[in-house]
């Protein structure tokens, strides 16, 4: 069973901390940065379940 952060909700599925079965995160918390880039914040705790 995977761990569910009902405090940090998230649709991003192909982040390997996503849960599966709902919109949730895995992870106890994350970081969240600024992309200067974009000038857009972001997660910085995404992680590609690909790679």
């Amino acid at each position: 069973m995977e761990n569910i952060n009902k405090s940090i909700q998230c649709t991003v599925e192909d982040c390997k901390y996503h849960c599966s079965t709902c919109d949730y995160c895995s992870l106890k918390n994350v970081t969240i940065g600024t992309n200067a880039s974009y000038h857009t914040s972001d997660c910085q705790s995404f992680s590609s379940k690909y790679c």
